[in-house]
């Protein structure tokens, strides 16, 4: 089974409850219509994995704010890419049929450290940059569906475990990427920084 770092231990996710179109500017960026209700899907253990690979050129970065469960609530935050196989969910949709083959496939949930977190979203946001610039930024109060609605819903028909992780969702600045690339994170609440990590992207 994977593992995720939470402070000085090695924890191991039964899943990855990951939220779906819960940004207005990525929604409008990919042509999706506006949900009515939360968009929720799931990655298995299997996807997780802290190397960020590239897989094809279709294949797309999607940067979330992530939370470690534990006890039933929000007890760690971290950061993780979403990788998506545009092309093949693109066929997916276009049938009306599931997205696991785009979506949770190996290597798919890429996770930063989780950091001790109390809960507290008010303020709460990341910057992603790609070799230097820019391309993700967003705070909880952008987001539709906030950290604690996520949790209600999800908890409406499936239990979160100990170290499960929920994905919240991606802001707009999705892309392709390639191998060599540097992607840079920070975590921040307010003016206090959380979290700071990075990746070079390795060949699949």
């Amino acid at each position: 089974m994977h593992t995720v770092t939470f402070g000085s231990r090695r924890v191991t996710p039964s899943k990855i409850v990951c939220v779906g179109r819960n940004y207005v500017a990525h929604i409008e960026e990919l042509g999706n219509e506006m949900p009515d209700s939360m968009v929720l899907f799931n990655k298995p253990n299997s996807a997780l994995t802290d190397t960020l690979s590239h897989f094809t050129p279709q294949t797309r970065f999607e940067g979330e704010l992530c939370f470690l469960i534990e006890g039933g609530r929000i007890a760690g935050v971290g950061f993780g890419f979403d990788l998506t196989h545009a092309d093949v969910q693109n066929r997916l949709k276009a049938k009306g049929l599931p997205w696991e083959r785009a979506k949770a496939f190996d290597g798919s949930a890429v996770m930063s450290p989780f950091v001790p977190f109390d809960g507290d979203w008010s303020g709460l946001g990341f910057t992603l940059r790609r070799n230097g610039a820019i391309v993700q930024e967003a705070n909880c109060a952008r987001m539709i569906y906030k950290p604690d609605a996520i949790l209600a819903e999800i908890g409406t028909f499936m239990t979160l475990e100990d170290g499960d992780v929920v994905m919240s969702g991606t802001p707009e600045g999705v892309s392709t990427y390639e191998a060599g690339d540097r992607f840079e994170v920070v975590v921040y609440r307010g003016k206090e920084e959380l979290l700071h990590h990075s990746w070079i992207c390795q060949e699949a």
